[in-house]
């Protein structure tokens, strides 16, 4: 009897658990209208939300243009939707060489790119591994960009500066791409300096305390880094051969010719006849479609007012600049908007190409400079910031 009244028991207990147990299954199959109710209305909005369109656009590290400029383009794309409903978000990356990358692996839709590392991408050559499918969107703020030392240096020539230290710029930033075919021409292999990296603002510093030899410094004239050095130091402009510089033009797109004018930095007594070293551009991949890229190109057109009241170098977005070749095929989408906009030059034989125009001599800075000149002393710390890694970014 004992044993028949304890399994009793159990039972009991059983049951007991098992009506306890059954509420938390009631309360789960009352609410479940409810669950059901609320995952319809997420998917429903999930579905509302499909037509939209992420674009990301890669700038480069905080501190030099492209954040800022990149950021002010896809403020107005946000502000000015075309037929496309979009959201751009501009991204900070290590700057052209990795937007190059996330390009080709369709991790960014857009990119902000110095032209002359795009150049040497598209063609699988200097120190890329492999051709790159990019595209040209819209051509931007000149870089305009020299050697300088002290003016007791000695350096008189850019052929002195075989065996010296000379900064090439921040490391990683890629101003070898364009460096070393102005050394070379100047009969200077890359291994026959001492490369130093340095920012601009840091560049300055070495100089004047004789850490280095000379700098290669440039972005928009006036360049805030050169103006500092001005004020530091008496700076020995060092001058391109007349007979390299042609042929570094005529060799490679991404080279125009700038004159600095007389007077814009202190000691710059005569006009200097400098390079356009790479051109900021809006670039993309081939693999983009023509729709999208024609509806960006057109926002960017329609609003650059909008764009260079955020920052300068949207000055640059103008009828000489934004279809210029540097030597990266138009995306077609661009080509499309430029043609019915009548910005894409002819060429005599009627065949349509960007960049067929003679390039003045003046093209260079002009624009930029514009809006730079009437920046004050007090601003040329911001602006060495801004241009520090515009070239190389």
């Amino acid at each position: 009897m004992g044993l028949v009244a304890d399994l009793n028991a159990q039972n009991l207990s059983l049951n007991a658990y098992h009506f306890q147990g059954s509420r938390p299954m009631a309360r789960i199959y009352r609410f479940l209208p409810c669950f059901l109710i609320v995952a319809a209305v997420v998917v429903g909005c999930s579905k509302q939300d499909s037509s939209k369109q992420f674009l990301s656009m890669g700038t480069a590290p905080v501190g030099g243009a492209f954040p800022v400029v990149g950021g002010a383009i896809a403020e107005v794309l946000n502000e000015h939707k075309q037929a496309i409903d979009w959201k751009v978000q501009a991204k900070g990356t290590k700057g052209s060489q990795e937007n190059i990358r996330r390009l080709q692996q369709n991790d960014l839709e857009l990119a902000l790119s110095n032209a002359a590392i795009s150049f040497f991408a598209a063609r699988g050559e200097g120190t890329w591994d492999k051709k790159y499918d990019i595209r040209a969107i819209a051509t931007m703020a000149p870089n305009v960009a020299l050697f300088i030392a002290r003016a007791d240096s000695g350096i008189e020539s850019i052929a002195d500066l075989k065996g010296k230290r000379v900064i090439t710029g921040p490391a990683g930033a890629g101003f070898q791409m364009f460096i070393e075919p102005i050394l070379a021409e100047h009969g200077i292999a890359w291994d026959e300096i001492e490369s130093i990296n340095a920012t601009q603002s840091g560049s300055v510093d070495q100089l004047g305390d004789g850490s280095a030899d000379a700098a290669f410094l440039g972005g928009a004239v006036p360049t805030g880094s050169i103006t500092q050095a001005t004020s530091t130091f008496d700076v020995q402009f060092i001058p391109f051969d007349e007979d390299a510089r042609q042929t570094l033009i005529q060799k490679y797109a991404f080279f125009q010719p700038a004159t600095i004018p007389a007077g814009v930095y202190k000691g710059l007594d005569a006009d200097f006849q400098g390079l356009n070293v790479g051109s900021m551009h809006v670039i993309t991949s081939a693999s983009q479609p023509e729709d999208l890229i024609y509806a960006v190109t057109k926002t960017i057109w329609n609003n650059r007012a909008e764009i260079a009241e955020k920052h300068p170098a949207g000055k640059a977005l103008n009828e000489k600049n934004i279809t210029r070749d540097t030597g990266i095929e138009y995306h077609p989408g661009a080509v499309r908007f430029y043609q019915e906009a009548g910005l894409w030059p002819s060429t005599e034989t009627g065949t349509e190409a960007a960049g067929t125009e003679e390039k003045p001599e003046s093209d260079g800075p002009a624009d930029q400079a514009d809006a730079d000149k009437e920046a004050d002393a007090d601003k040329d710390a911001d602006a060495d910031k801004e241009a520090d890694a515009q070239a190389g970014s």
